[in-house]
């Protein structure tokens, strides 16, 4: 007879979705990938259909209908209405017994602590963080746009590099080699015609990406402009990570701060330096570290959490997830 499937461990980015089968024992009896979850951008209906095409994919590479609990950490699961909505999503699709849906930047805190207690904040396409405390109470932020308070990310900071370089070429900023290194990443001569190849779509939008990556080797030969775009994003990480460290009253003691997402995992020393820096100086109990390791593999875990599975389970499933 088989392990019993008792976690549906779902990450669901913005870009792709991870979904892992987990027994009771915390053995991964299988996996799948599939597209980004983006219910805003598509409708919830196309969104849920995407990604029932990837968990129905899982479920039966391991042989199994249904599982004890469904443990998703979505893309856009930014409020509490929006979490309502996932969940009653999730469970007339009938996956569990049980379901909770959290925002995926909870999968990235649970995925780099032993137990769930400490703060994460992610910074890549976009920017948000959370915290948690083994009995339950949370710290968050809506994590919206700049509407709702947030500044940074990696489109943002994108956003800001072309800012200042288009600013630099006509003589409305300071000087930067910004407005050399942006248009000669993509074979053009000058900020103008970069910023006519951005208006005509002669270098398609979703390319923008491409221009953090050039932000932080143009602030590494020393431009002063570039540099201080990265500390405002240092400020920014530090803020959030020591206000929620505040929220839950764990800023007086050793705790973990985890650092992920693609733009803090890239471990830029122009960045990471900075925030270490400047929590040493707000939360010096902090114990800062970038996380690596998949973010399914903190859903998993959370799944396992809920049905009070025992230590030994969490190990089996890390060791799964941190082989080489």
């Amino acid at each position: 007879m088989g392990l019993s499937a008792g976690v549906l461990a779902i990450d669901a980015g913005n870009s792709k979705t991870d979904v892992a089968v987990i027994a009771h024992d915390g053995t991964v009896l299988a996996t799948a990938r599939g597209a980004g979850f983006r219910p805003p951008a598509v409708g919830l209906d196309p969104a849920m259909a995407a990604l029932t095409t990837t968990v129905t994919r899982a479920l039966t590479g391991a042989g199994a209908s249904s599982v004890a609990h469904v443990s998703a950490c979505l893309a856009n699961a930014d409020l509490p209405l929006e979490e309502q909505r996932l969940t009653e999503a999730l469970t007339a699709r009938g996956w569990g017994s049980t379901t909770t849906v959290r925002n995926d930047t909870f999968a990235v805190l649970r995925a780099g602590v032993t137990e769930p207690r400490g703060v994460a904040v992610v910074c890549g396409a976009g920017i948000n963080c959370v915290g948690m405390r083994p009995d339950g109470r949370t710290a968050r932020f809506p994590a919206l746009g700049r509407f709702s308070g947030d500044w940074g990310g990696g489109w943002h900071l994108a956003e800001e590099a072309l800012w200042h370089a288009a600013r630099a070429q006509d003589g409305r900023g300071a000087p930067t080699a910004l407005a050399h290194t942006l248009p000669a990443h993509f074979g053009l001569p000058d900020m103008p015609a970069l910023i006519e190849a951005l208006h005509f779509a002669h270098v398609p939008a979703a390319r923008r990406h491409e221009v953090t990556p050039v932000l932080f080797a143009t602030a590494a030969g020393g431009d002063d402009v570039a540099q201080s775009v990265i500390d405002r994003q240092a400020e920014e990480i530090a803020t959030m990570a020591t206000v929620a460290l505040h929220r839950l009253d764990l800023h007086h003691e050793e705790t973990p701060v985890l650092l992920g997402g693609s733009v803090l995992a890239a471990e830029h020393p122009q960045l990471n330096d900075r925030v270490r820096t400047l929590l040493a100086q707000r939360a010096p109990r902090a114990v800062v570290r970038v996380v690596t390791s998949s973010p399914v593999l903190g859903a998993g875990l959370l799944g396992l959490d809920h049905l009070s599975a025992p230590s030994h389970a969490h190990n089996r499933l890390r060791r799964h997830y941190d082989r080489p």
